[in-house]
């Protein structure tokens, strides 16, 4: 397949691989210079060549008929009644799956009036960071943010942990179902509660329904939008790096793409998809399971097909085909992006057409000295918070992988950019079709680009529907609508 290295950014007469082991061979050529090396070199071309590009400032042009989204969180006022008891949650998982289980806390306690011990981070053997809920969100925020809502406290007192010989494994543990309703919590977790003073809940990741009374989701939303705010220095280092980016992307206005890229070995293990790395990936791949899943892949009677998981759209997308995607879609070789990952697989090699065709790239570790970057190194559920601020402001965030962060994300930016996601969310089913199809041309492959990047600005105002989640869908239970002829009136009033 022969496309052209001028609009993709890559070396001439490089072989680059892509899909599935040998289904795809790219192989980058000039061809237009082949057939007219004097149109190429043209200044005609060159302008022509610069109008297939989009600035980022024009990303966006769909707007919600009739109105605008604005956040609308409201705080109770007064004091609350007298505590029914404390609750004491383990929340598993990464940064932004202990985020639901911290919201998702906080609506419970609420709701059963009961008061919310600082959730404790469950360690996890793949995450591996031991921080503490005051090591990654401003515990004195949180609290004071809540006051009026929820009561929410450091530790047990003593004189009940006398109860259960200051051991919590003691304390009665509720083995939840996932999804479970706040009535569940009504009708069965609160008689516990009122009889122990207090209860455990572990895990709780998941462990309520998306779909609740209006009073819980108000909790939610509170707890979410509100009073989560990262660590002081997690948030500092996050909008110094935000700065360093607007300061490069000058000639754009200071706005840059995120990239949210999910190529990390433990990402590509999990897949069970087959990219281009041969003998050597697949031994990888084989240790990488065996390490993180002991026995989840070799269950008797379990059929992996990697064919079918990319055709459904399920594998990560490797760092070439994320480039020839954002290339297709208009973006060109002077746009900055901001790559917000774990350590890439094999990233040496990986990497290399990625860097190609954006050389405008850079990661946290690109931009932050070692120094500033070394209180959080060793920390994957910190530096993700990092990722998460620098993406949280950009004015393009692309997704390629399903996951918390950016479901999350993808919320949180409608809350901040009146209902919008600004987020190209591509359909990996129809890109599988087109990078495994050997007689794909570049212009058609644009084509199909430039319908995706319009798709995504389109479902960029989604209302949250029965099911969905409040975290990703913040309308309009955390936002209310403005009418234009409204908003107008209250403007131009005396």
């Amino acid at each position: 397949m022969a496309w052209h290295c001028r609009e993709l950014g890559l070396s001439r007469g490089t072989w680059y691989l892509s899909g599935k082991k040998g289904i795809r061979l790219l192989f980058c050529l000039t061809d237009m210079a082949s057939r007219d090396s004097k149109l190429v070199s043209s200044k005609w071309m060159n302008r022509s060549l610069k109008l297939l590009w989009i600035k980022i400032s024009t990303i966006w042009k769909h707007s919600y008929k009739g109105g605008q989204w604005k956040p609308c969180i409201s705080n109770s006022t007064g004091g609350l009644p007298e505590s029914n008891g404390y609750i004491y949650v383990e929340a598993n998982g990464g940064l932004n799956q202990q985020r639901t289980s911290i919201c998702n806390a906080v609506a419970v306690a609420g709701y059963l009036n009961a008061t919310l011990v600082i959730p404790n981070f469950h360690f996890h053997s793949i995450w591996r960071d031991p921080s503490k809920f005051s090591e990654i969100y401003d515990e004195e925020y949180f609290i004071k943010t809540l006051e009026n809502d929820v009561r929410i406290v450091n530790k047990i007192p003593e004189y009940i942990m006398e109860r259960f010989d200051h051991n919590m494994t003691n304390v009665y543990n509720f083995r939840i179902k996932a999804w479970s309703s706040i009535h569940y919590y009504r009708d069965t977790v609160l008689p516990r509660l009122l009889d122990e003073l207090v209860i455990r809940i572990s895990p709780f990741a998941n462990r309520l329904s998306f779909d609740a009374p209006p009073a819980v989701q108000r909790l939610r939303c509170l707890a979410n939008y509100r009073a989560l705010r990262f660590s002081t220095p997690i948030l500092s280092l996050g909008e110094i790096l935000v700065a360093r980016m607007r300061e490069r992307s000058a000639r754009d206005g200071g706005k840059y793409i995120s990239v949210h890229l999910r190529f990390e070995e433990d990402m590509v293990a999990f897949s069970c998809c087959i990219f281009d790395g041969g003998s050597k990936e697949l031994e990888d791949m084989k240790a990488a399971r065996e390490k993180g899943w002991k026995g989840k892949f070799t269950k008797p009677g379990r059929v992996i097909r990697p064919g079918a998981i990319r055709v459904n759209g399920k594998c990560p997308m490797t760092p070439l085909e994320v480039g020839l995607m954002l290339r297709g879609m208009g973006f060109d070789n002077s746009t900055f992006i901001y790559l917000a990952s774990g350590k890439i697989y094999d990233a040496e090699r990986n990497m290399a057409p990625l860097l190609e065709m954006f050389p405008n790239l850079l990661t946290k570790e690109m931009l932050a000295s070692p120094e500033e970057l070394s209180p959080f190194k060793n920390f994957s559920s910190r530096m993700a918070a990092i990722d998460y601020t620098v993406c949280l402001h950009s004015e393009v965030f692309v997704t390629t992988q399903g996951g918390n962060f950016p479901h999350f994300l993808i919320g949180h930016r409608r809350y901040l950019y009146g209902g919008h996601s600004k987020t190209v969310k591509p359909d990996k089913r129809k890109l599988a079709l087109l990078f495994d199809n050997p007689t794909t041309g570049w212009k058609s492959f644009k084509r199909h680009m430039f319908i995706m990047r319009s798709h995504s600005d389109s479902k960029g105002f989604e209302l949250k529907r029965p099911n969905d989640s409040i975290y990703t869908f913040p309308c309009p239970d955390c936002m209310c609508f403005t009418n234009k002829s409204n908003a107008t009136k209250s403007s131009s009033a005396p």
